[in-house]
């Protein structure tokens, strides 16, 4: 078999229920040239062998399982068994519209300085479920919901890189930083994050592009416990944890981060109540102040141990 153009990637951990649909929208992609599908599971205990297996009749197909949980560890299990130059990453509960690898594709072919790309995320709700009265189209991202309209755009600020569900990277570019930071990222049940804003912020340092594809189009599934304002909360606390360690990570530990973090808790219950009257918008700000009060416990135990990132994997 010729060498894929273009690796599709997808990293699971338990999630059986909604691989199958996300590996066969690969399977049918609307590809010019040659591409694989690796499925990289991550320490599953479900039914996930079964599931690539009832699929392996499609020689495109690749199964690895990963024993260490992590989502980075595992994305760079992908990276490293794949062998695309362009490594194109979609969340287990996904599915990918049917042009999805031949836009990126197309965008990695026309810019040689191209880093990272993806695209538009729409949100799939589970059956007979509207979406809440209190959830915000800021929350709504907390669900993977990602559009920055119909028109490409180069990403300059870290905070608006592609969500990791839609996701692609070039490989020489990936190798160039070292890969995907365990240290961010999924982890099991916590929600550790902020892996993507790092390697855009990586990327332009180092004078690489990273661009929003709205036609590089992926469909999100909404899981019913996701529906929840505690499952809300425990993400913010999370982002926040998230954002305290990618700072002691490149070298902004230290008092400061103190500052900063009791400034934005007091903003955000500052605003709960400016929008009091305002279900969604209140409950977007109070999800905001409580990640404040995660990030605080991170900055705190950073100052007390330094070494508490690494104890905490």
């Amino acid at each position: 078999m010729p060498d894929p153009q273009i690796s599709a990637i997808i990293c699971t951990h338990n999630r059986d229920i909604y691989l199958g649909a996300a590996i066969d929208s690969l399977l049918v992609q609307d590809f010019a040239a040659e591409f694989e599908v690796v499925v990289v599971d991550n320490g599953s205990g479900d039914r996930t062998r079964e599931v690539v297996k009832q699929r392996a009749g499609d020689s495109r197909l690749k199964y690895i399982f990963e024993p260490t949980i992590g989502l980075s560890v595992a994305r760079n299990t992908g990276a490293r068994v794949a062998r695309g130059n362009i490594l194109a990453y979609l969340d287990d509960d996904a599915i990918a519209s049917p042009g999805w690898l031949q836009v990126l594709y197309f965008a990695y072919q026309d810019n040689s300085q191209l880093a990272i790309a993806g695209g538009k995320v729409t949100l799939l709700w589970p059956q007979g479920i509207q979406q809440p009265r209190w959830l915000s189209p800021g929350l709504a991202g907390n669900l993977g919901a990602y559009d920055l309209g119909d028109s490409i755009i180069k990403i300059e600020q870290p905070g608006l890189t592609p969500r990791g569900l839609n996701y692609s990277i070039r490989r020489s570019f990936l190798e160039e930083i070292g890969g995907f930071d365990p240290q961010l990222g999924r982890v099991g049940k916590n929600l550790l994050s902020n892996e993507e804003l790092q390697m855009t912020e990586f990327a332009l340092q180092r004078g690489w592009q990273v661009v929003y594809l709205p036609k590089a189009l992926v469909a999100h599934n909404v899981a019913p416990e996701r529906l929840q304002r505690s499952w809300f909360l425990n993400r913010g606390w999370w982002q926040g944890i998230s954002e305290c360690y990618r700072e002691q990570l490149s070298g902004k530990a230290g008092i400061a981060q103190l500052q900063r973090g009791s400034e934005r808790f007091l903003r955000g219950l500052y605003k709960a109540v400016q929008y009091f009257s305002d279900p969604a918008e209140r409950f977007d700000k109070l999800v905001y102040a409580y990640g404040q009060i995660g990030y605080l416990n991170a900055a705190i135990q950073g100052l007390l141990f330094p070494n508490q990132i690494k104890n905490n994997k």
